[in-house]
């Protein structure tokens, strides 16, 4: 009798006597579900349910004041929650302190970065002492989704598929549950913990900004565009503000429609030609795939011995991760996170950052001019000065004192991960540049742009219009991303200040200047190639290389 023998056939051990699973007939097929079962509503039975108006005895409901935490608490309250997803562990040994979520770029759930992230370790999103708020403006992501139509995920499902009807596969070790692994991810859609995020953040909001509502003469109007993921996250952070109960009268969503041939500042690159050609618009993907290639090859060699009928690539083990992340945020957990190491999870990170920077940050040269629609309708909104004319990517049509009213106290925009990463650029906000372009053959110590401190699900850009010394004359003016204040500092003439406080009066027309820097003609239509080696930082085409360019 054989036990435990151990034979070396090719790269893969085999220990004879030991019990090797072949994969299930079944791995890597895609299941799903529909909720309410088909057949299942019954319009007939709902007599026997009245709901809470019909039934009366609400008991008592005086209502109390609104809340304006921003202002009086003595702390700012961070978000670090994940709840209910299982924190991910990795494969071997990690820092204390390493948090697997937080290395997914766009892919991790928002959390509170300090200020001193960016230089102000003083600052806080509290009001600063002897200052009051005024107005607020808050541009936020949808929440956890699925993948895309195009996400990797799948395409590696359907590799697995693929290997089981062509003579099968065998997977041991960390990789042993590919062998009854199932895809169960859809496409696009807002998950359960996308929902979550959203309904949390208009809970947060309220608490924070609620007090603002009494300067309100008519309703709020709102705010996103018509991919249901981005309608679904809107809903569901205006229950979590309003409460289930009033939020459907309580406010108005606008809701712009998303698709070529429609002028949309939250959706902008329909309107931007460069931006959709593969060789500008994704230059990124090409500098993250070089990446991708150096940080996994080791990866392979340790992964490949593991299974047995199927040839892992570099890009197999991306999407392996990206596994990880999309069915974390959609199914609570996913297997795939505790095949990679923590610094396999670095590189993962930095891969993202490569992507974003260069295909939607500061170092695209269409990035300003993506944001510049959304940046003129906030300044638009700030001075209480109606867009009469053609701008960049905004919806003219849209332009009026209904679907665009300019005197609201707080102004709620949803929108998209790159869209913001873009607009950070238009706004010129330096310290998330300051790290200079993103090198592809190494992580660099102490980097400033990180994509999941700008861009994570749910990630939410607050600006807060303010008056120092309190009053109700507006005086100054800051901006805080995903809970870190910003340096305001790339506008000319803000002040290094350590609460990030920039004077309206000087904010005003030094955002106009940096504005009217961005050529939005030229960077969107003219016939250019980014510069090689691409080293843009501030989301334009450099002004230096423009001649015999058009």
């Amino acid at each position: 009798m054989l036990s435990g023998l151990l034979l070396v056939l090719g790269t893969a051990p085999l220990v004879l006597g030991s019990a090797v699973p072949k994969a299930s007939s079944y791995a890597g097929s895609h299941s799903s579900a529909v909720w309410p079962p088909p057949g299942a509503t019954n319009t007939g039975l709902s007599s026997y349910f009245p709901d809470a108006s019909q039934v009366g005895y609400p008991g008592p409901t005086p209502t109390g004041d609104e809340p304006e935490a921003i202002q009086t608490a003595p702390a700012a309250s961070e978000m670090e929650s994940i709840y209910p997803l299982t924190d991910p562990e990795v494969d071997g040994s990690e820092k204390p302190g390493f948090d697997t979520i937080r290395y997914w770029g766009n892919l991790s759930p928002w959390y509170s970065v300090p200020s001193s992230a960016h230089g102000l370790p003083e600052a806080s999103p509290q009001i600063p002492e002897g200052c009051s708020i005024n107005q607020v403006h808050l541009l936020h992501r949808h929440g956890a989704r699925y993948p895309t139509s195009s996400g990797g995920p799948a395409g590696f499902a359907e590799k697995l598929s693929n290997a089981t009807v062509s003579g099968g596969f065998t997977a041991s070790g960390s990789l042993e549950f590919l062998n009854t692994w199932t895809y169960k991810l859809g496409a696009e859609l807002l998950t359960p913990f996308g929902r979550e995020e959203l309904f949390d953040l208009g809970v947060g909001f309220r608490v924070k900004y609620g007090d603002l509502l009494k300067n309100f003469t008519e309703l709020p109007v709102w705010r996103t565009t018509s991919e249901d993921r981005m309608v679904q996250s809107a809903l569901n952070f205006a229950a979590g503000f309003y409460g289930i109960d009033s939020y459907q009268t309580a406010y108005n969503e606008l809701i712009i429609v998303e698709s070529d041939g429609f002028n949309n500042t939250l959706a902008p690159w329909n309107a931007c030609p460069n931006n959709n050609a593969d060789s500008i618009g994704y230059y990124g993907d090409s500098l993250q795939d070089q990446w991708i290639e150096k940080y996994l090859s080791p990866t392979l060699k340790r992964l490949q011995p593991l299974i047995q009928g199927i040839n892992l690539t570099t890009s197999d083990l991306y999407n392996m991760q990206s596994a990880c992340a999309y069915e974390t945020v959609a199914l609570g957990f996913s297997d795939f996170c505790g095949a990679f190491t923590e610094e396999e999870w670095e590189g993962f990170n930095y891969a993202l950052d490569i992507s974003f920077w260069y295909s939607t940050g500061p170092g695209n040269p269409t990035s300003a001019a993506i944001g510049l629609g959304w940046v003129g309708e906030m300044m638009s909104r700030l001075t209480q000065t109606p867009i009469t004319g053609a701008f960049a990517e905004v919806n003219t049509t849209l332009m009026n004192n209904i679907t665009f009213p300019l005197d609201q106290p707080i102004y709620v925009d949803a929108t998209h991960d790159t869209i913001i990463s873009a607009i950070v650029a238009t706004m010129n906000f330096t310290s998330l540049a300051s790290g200079g372009p993103l090198p592809v053959d190494h992580i660099p110590a102490n980097r400033s742009w990180i994509t999941s401190q700008i861009s994570p699900f749910a990630s939410n850009l607050v600006g807060q219009v303010l008056s120092c010394p309190a009053s109700d004359v507006s005086t100054h003016i800051r901006w805080i991303l995903n809970d870190a204040v910003m340096p305001l500092t790339g506008l000319n003439g803000c002040p290094e200040d350590k609460n990030g406080l920039c004077p309206l009066s000087t904010f005003i027309p030094a955002m106009k200047d940096r504005m009217a820097e961005i050529d939005y003609d030229f960077d969107c239509y003219a016939n250019y190639t980014v510069p090689t080696p691409d080293t843009i930082i501030d989301g334009r085409y450099p002004p230096a290389l423009r001649n015999g360019t058009a």
